[in-house]
């Protein structure tokens, strides 16, 4: 993490302050030894080491560095996995002087006495000069299982003003996280992450809908140069293309106002790790975007070599996803997650290519 900062563009002082800060959030976990197996089946990486890294992108700025944890990690149970999620978040409130009221408003819904699901409560911090980060919690639609994840995320949506919200979603697989951002934002958002599986270019280009937000044509390339379906010039327009058919692609509606029911941000995330045969394509992958968009891709490429002295070639996932974010009055951002892979390094994958998923179908799904 402190080679990380680095890479950022952070000074010593606050990159010392941050490292002790997730010392501090993960809790007994920190101090155990990496030669015994993860603590438990953490669903925030692969391997489930409980931190994950990601680096967001605007031109001519230094990258942001986030870092995302599970401070219950290693608990017992789900249930007492998200009473240490929440007294690491207040714990952080009383610390830099937030408000936790919108968290608290929706602790029934998302931490029942018996919870279900993959995660309890995941908080990232958003490392900024000066040794205050911006917070955010991601909480489960699905603790109360999944056949009321939908009826959840409605009500946690009223519950906070945004009343007509829910029905300016898209159509999605299943709803995977509700987020809030806790603290000192600009403007604070409510966002709702959606799954969606065997997704092809020309249907992810039509999830956004934020008003007079990014055209289609441009979230159809960022799929398809991320997937790795691109076909040279002049494949710019919205058209069918291989679906994505082993991890689900992800999208991220963001709400700041409570009026009109829209949302004012769009996100869409592509699970790179599971399209790319190694992570020496993916780093061309997100380079290529990263030009796209008029932004210098040396400080993720240090960033690699923060986290890891392998080859990206060696192994696939450490760069995990590649996402294009888009939030109205902001230029476009564009976020790679980096995975610490503390516990192991998948093995570099057989993909088809995409001529050959078009000829014979889908493939069968990879892991998840």
């Amino acid at each position: 993490m402190l080679r990380l900062c680095e890479a950022a563009g952070l000074d010593g002082a606050d990159s010392a302050a941050y490292a002790r800060t997730v010392l501090t959030a993960l809790g007994p976990v920190a101090e155990r030894p990496l030669d015994l197996p993860p603590p438990d089946d953490s669903f925030l990486s692969d391997d489930h080491t409980p931190v994950e890294f990601s680096l967001s992108f605007v031109p001519n700025a230094e990258p942001t560095l986030r870092v995302l944890l599970e401070p219950g990690c290693g608990a017992g149970s789900l249930a007492e996995n998200g009473r240490t999620g929440l007294r690491v978040v207040r714990e952080m409130a009383r610390r830099w002087g937030f408000s936790t009221r919108r968290l608290d408003e929706l602790e029934d819904l998302f931490f029942p006495p018996d919870p279900r699901g993959p995660l309890a409560l995941w908080c990232a911090l958003e490392l900024l000069p000066g040794g205050v980060p911006r917070v955010k919690v991601y909480l489960n639609p699905a603790a109360s299982g999944q056949e009321r994840s939908a009826d959840t995320v409605r009500e946690a949506l009223h519950r906070l003003g945004h009343r007509q919200a829910f029905t300016a979603l898209p159509e999605g697989d299943r709803h995977l996280f509700f987020a809030l951002d806790l603290g000192d934002w600009e403007e604070p958002r409510v966002k709702v992450y959606l799954a969606h599986a065997d997704l092809s270019a020309a249907e992810a280009a039509g999830l956004s809908r934020v008003d007079g937000g990014t055209g289609q044509a441009e979230i159809a390339g960022f799929f398809r140069t991320t997937a790795g379906h691109d076909r040279g010039p002049g494949t710019d327009t919205v058209s069918d293309h291989p679906r994505l058919d082993r991890r689900p692609v992800q999208s991220c509606h963001a709400f700041t106002e409570t009026t009109t029911g829209s949302p004012s941000g769009f996100t869409l995330y592509i699970p790179v790790r599971d399209y790319a045969p190694h992570d020496g394509e993916a780093l061309d992958r997100a380079v290529a975007v990263l030009r796209r968009y008029g932004v210098d891709p040396a400080p993720l490429v240090r960033s690699l070599s923060a986290v890891t002295s392998r080859r990206p070639q060696d192994g696939v996932g450490l760069i995990a996803y590649l996402g294009l974010a888009h939030q109205q009055g902001r230029p476009p951002r564009v976020t790679a997650y980096i995975s610490s892979e503390a516990y192991e390094v998948r093995p570099p994958l057989v993909v088809p290519s995409p001529r050959t998923e078009a000829a014979v179908g889908h493939g069968a799904p990879g892991p998840s």
